[in-house]
């Protein structure tokens, strides 16, 4: 097809401002699919996904109308899901901004909004629910005409729920969006080769691995050989399909389409989502690779900064719990997993996490789809320690970065792991997580949201009114006060009316503490955290706490200690189990019942101070969970 005849798209909407349903109103009016088998939410294909009502994995679809080619990809709208979003971002050119005439513009809609400016896309904005009474279409014009700086006739007016208007976006996106731009970064040379990037990927049961590609320059036919720039796997396209919404299979892939191609790659490390198809032209490769011969640098990486323990109920289900997880993260490129053992609960997984809401729906995908039921620890986040240069290769395992300053060299390595940090005399600092935090709420429950922000260590950045009755607050915040109960508070708060988006922004020193747990004066590695050295009278008070509840009796005391760098800073006990020895007596003997009585003394004294606890799995799984 002539390249001024496709039009690559994807829509900005936020959570109940119609989305699906707009989408749903474009594939019938073009005919995609037969207005009489049409359902709601026909794109989100997973059971999750209609329940939640949220788009959690991206979704490309191809319509036709009046000859022109429409690629779009419905993609997540949540901040859990931003790498999504930035792969979309690689794969269009153009944005429908999508906003609730009674809900007006939220917070993270603002940030995919900022984000599509950034790459440069073109946004045509449109009013959805103009249909409803609360609705108020002209404040809404006005927040979406300061936002984009576009005049009012830009803006269209639609109901997708009763099809009002909903041609006109059809239109628009003919008449105002122009052909695709070129791609600035291949050189003249390079586009004469077939390069397409692989912004997605996921597996099927009897195709195994399958790539979504967009064809930046040159074709791909059925049969071809093709290489992935960045693992150096060689394969041959099997089928190449496009998605409508149903697979529809075609002899080629055209340039500036966007498509699906069968690998039949069997392992899941081959079929990277940042990688870049290859197919030189006379070129024997690997063994002379040409200039030309580079991976396209779209997207950014995904950079996960909260993580669990991940692991199976019932340990004998290990193997399956394995290969469930390990196909999961070909469907969820932004999940990473590392395999650990622990003398606890023996062999589970740490697994990374981009935010809460991507943690709760890989477990929930995990139980539906592979009928595995685990246990999911609370969330934890990652730190920053400083080392001096000579410590460097001792710590080499973490791969650390290494920095100048004032003629000095030193190290940085990243800890996840409590039982990872150094003794307290090798490490220079502690660094932890900042998330940049944008809250829009109503006026009258700024004090609340400012008190519950200084609560959680709270930097106070910007306060921006956005209109009357909205003002925008920006926070700098700790990832470890965010991953908890902070959303719950702020809705609460604000009586369901504020909405939040986040993002990392840097790391920074702080009076940081490694919180040691002891049962019976062993330290129990597994029960280590970190915390701020502010919030550990707190912190420690809730662990002993939890602790003695959990940890079982014994015929001997036990003593549930924490301490910090070795020095106790709390304590619970636990009284020993007493066996009535006195039982067997007659009489009124008291001689007799007060020596059995010291002998059982004696006795508990030898196993207070020869005995072990063993704690057993439930103990732990009742202390880490959420």
């Amino acid at each position: 097809m002539n390249i001024s005849k496709i039009r690559n798209f994807w829509i900005i909407a936020h959570i109940d401002h119609w989305k699906s349903t707009l989408a749903d109103r474009l594939l019938e009016i073009t005919w995609t699919i037969d207005k009489r088998d049409m359902k709601s939410q026909t794109l989100d294909t997973m059971e999750l996904e209609q329940e939640r009502w949220i788009t959690i994995k991206l979704t490309p679809v191809r319509m036709q109308w009046k000859w022109y080619e429409l690629n779009l990809i419905d993609t997540p709208w949540h901040v859990d899901f931003q790498y999504e979003v930035s792969r979309t971002l690689a794969s269009v050119e153009w944005a429908l901004l999508v906003v609730d005439a009674t809900q007006w513009i939220e917070a993270q809609t603002l940030s995919n909004v900022y984000m599509a400016i950034e790459h440069n896309l073109d946004i045509i904005p449109v009013i959805n629910k103009v249909d409803l009474p609360a609705a108020d279409v002209d404040k809404v014009s006005e927040e979406i005409i300061n936002l984009l700086w576009c005049t009012k006739e830009e803006i269209i007016p639609i109901s997708a729920k009763t099809w009002q208007n909903v041609e006109a976006v059809l239109e628009s996106i003919i008449d105002r969006i122009k052909e695709p731009r070129v791609f600035e970064k291949l050189s003249q040379s390079e586009n004469s080769e077939l390069k397409a990037l692989v912004f997605d990927s996921q597996y099927d049961t009897y195709r195994w691995v399958v790539s979504y590609v967009k064809v930046f320059s040159g074709e791909i036919k059925k049969g071809d050989t093709l290489h992935f720039l960045n693992t150096g796997k060689k394969i041959e396209a099997i089928d190449v399909w496009y998605f409508s919404p149903k697979y529809v299979s075609a002899a080629k892939i055209e340039n500036w389409s966007v498509w699906y191609v069968v690998t039949w790659l069997k392992s899941i490390r081959d079929a990277k989502v940042w990688d870049t198809l290859w197919k030189p032209e006379n070129i024997e490769w690997p063994k002379a690779r040409p200039e030309t011969a580079k991976a396209i640098e779209w997207f950014k990486k995904v950079t996960p900064f909260i993580f669990a323990w991940v692991f199976p109920i019932n340990s004998d289900e290990y193997p399956s719990f394995v290969d469930a997880i390990e196909k999961l993260m070909l469907n969820d490129s932004a999940l990473t997993i590392e395999p650990e053992v622990s003398p606890a609960l023996w062999h589970w997984y740490r697994c990374w996490f981009l935010w809460l809401l991507h943690l709760d729906i890989v477990k929930e995908r995990l139980d539906r789809e592979f009928n595995m039921d685990v246990i999911i620890t609370s969330p934890q986040v990652t730190y920053k320690v400083k080392l001096p240069w000579s410590k460097a290769e001792e710590y080499s395992r973490f791969n650390p970065e290494v920095f100048e300053a004032e003629w000095r060299k030193f190290t940085y390595i990243y800890i996840s792991n409590p039982e990872d940090l150094p003794k307290r005399e090798l490490y220079q600092s502690m660094e932890e997580p900042i998330a940049k935090c944008e809250i829009i709420t109503p006026t009258d429950y700024i004090w609340n949201l400012m008190k519950l922000s200084q609560e959680r260590r709270w930097i106070f950045v910007n306060q921006a009114y956005i209109d009357d009755t909205r003002v925008l607050i920006t926070y700098e915040l700790p990832m470890a006060e965010l991953i908890w109960d902070f959303y719950d508070e702020l809705k609460s708060l604000s009586s369901w009316y504020a909405s939040l988006n986040y993002e990392f922004l840097r790391y920074k020193e702080d009076d940081l503490v490694k919180l040691d747990v002891l049962i019976a004066w062993e330290k129990v590695d597994a029960l280590s955290v970190f915390c701020h050295k502010s919030q550990a009278n707190y912190v420690w008070g809730k662990i002993t706490k939890k602790l003695k509840e959990v940890v079982p009796r014994a015929l001997f005391a036990i003593a549930i200690q924490v301490a910090v760098w070795w020095k106790v800073v709390a304590r619970e006990d636990i009284s020993a189990m007493r066996k009535d020895v006195t039982a067997k007596l007659y009489g009124w003997d008291i001689s007799r019942k007060r020596k059995l009585l010291d002998k059982q003394k004696e006795w508990k004294k030898k196993m207070k101070q020869f005995g072990k606890v063993s704690l057993p799995s439930e103990a732990f799984i009742n202390l880490l969970k959420k």
